[in-house]
């Protein structure tokens, strides 16, 4: 079971906003985040993926391509150009990455699905607040 991540989607203004910035990166093959440290964990992250966070929600993932040292000392986070949908669920904004295991992952959308048959993710947030997800 692979290991995950997951990360605030902070400059992004919408979903559609994050899915956009990822895809315009298609080009190259890959989309690039840069943290300071390598991850601990970081071969526990093949075949993992990074769960956006919106709105204090997770929204969508996006899979991991694997780590990457930069010049200056800090990596990169390489990520595959794409977001991929999942059923929203609530979660705290936190700074940095933290990692996410597979059991507390959620499910992708299925066919047919849309994030539009999903709680959003105000509600979800306040639902959970309430004790009630």
């Amino acid at each position: 079971m692979p290991l995950h991540m997951t990360k605030i989607a902070y400059s992004a203004e919408s979903p559609a906003d994050l899915r956009a910035w990822l895809e315009s990166h298609a080009d190259i093959g890959e989309a690039r985040l840069t943290t300071r440290y390598l991850p601990k964990r970081h071969e526990e992250m093949a075949g993992g993926s990074l769960y956006w966070i919106y709105e204090h929600a997770l929204i969508g993932r996006s899979p991991i391509l694997g780590f990457e040292q930069r010049e200056d000392g800090r990596w990169w986070i390489r990520l595959a150009p794409k977001l991929i949908p999942v059923v929203t669920k609530p979660k705290r904004a936190h700074q940095g990455w933290r990692y996410l295991k597979e059991e507390d992952a959620p499910r992708d959308l299925g066919d047919g699905e849309s994030s539009g048959d999903i709680m959003p993710p105000k509600l979800a947030r306040e639902l959970a607040r309430l004790g009630l997800v």
